[in-house]
């Protein structure tokens, strides 16, 4: 059995997953699934996920794995990406548990409302913006003392962080404003084969 991925591609959260898993050289099949159409909470993906959330791991043997940060470390086990000094293994944690708490709330959200669901900065919670900006500046003063979050390599940490980042001026945040930032995107985009996702400067 083929191990399946149920995820949106316009999500950051499912996507880490999805890269990850080829970064890995794993055999997966994609399956989309569109949260903005009402697809994950039916009969069907409940069963998979009573929580109504992608992404969604069904391994190769049948067990199910949700939660994108749990996803990658699943896939990613003893690989380059996950620390084996056991500090910067835990810093790796340090930046995913971070990354689900004060970045993804608010820069993610922000890019879903406004870039997808089409809502203007009135109709937003102000915080939303404030508690983005704060988050970026956590990440440029890292990226200015290091390469990557945890020193010298990239690690899953980076991975779950670029999601969203790439994407953050969908969302009204100028990256521009965080250079180290900026060239952390642009290093990691290139690290994974992705086309790069920052706005083109004429």
């Amino acid at each position: 059995m083929t191990m399946k991925l149920y995820g949106s591609s316009d999500s950051g959260n499912c996507l880490k997953t999805k890269w990850v898993a080829e970064r890995m050289g794993a055999v997966y099949e994609w399956i989309e699934i569109s949260s903005f159409k009402g697809a994950t909470r039916t009969p069907e993906f409940l069963a998979i996920n009573p929580a109504g959330q992608v992404p969604v791991a069904v391994l190769s043997d049948g067990r199910v794995l949700a939660q994108s940060n749990a996803i990658m470390l699943h896939l990613a086990e003893r690989s380059e990406l996950v620390p084996r000094d056991a500090y910067d293994r835990a810093k790796m944690f340090e930046w995913l548990f971070w990354e689900q708490y004060s970045h993804e709330p608010a820069i993610a959200v922000r890019i879903a409302r406004k870039f997808f669901l089409g809502q203007s900065d009135a109709e937003l919670d102000p915080a939303l913006l404030s508690k983005g900006a704060a988050a970026l500046a956590r990440m440029e003063l890292q990226l200015q003392q290091t390469p990557f979050l945890v020193g010298d390599a990239m690690t899953l940490a980076d991975i779950a962080l670029v999601a969203y980042t790439r994407y953050a001026h969908r969302g009204g945040f100028e990256l521009r404003d965080y250079p180290a930032v900026k060239d952390w995107v642009a290093r990691l985009e290139s690290a994974l084969g992705l086309e790069s996702a920052l706005p083109v400067v004429e």
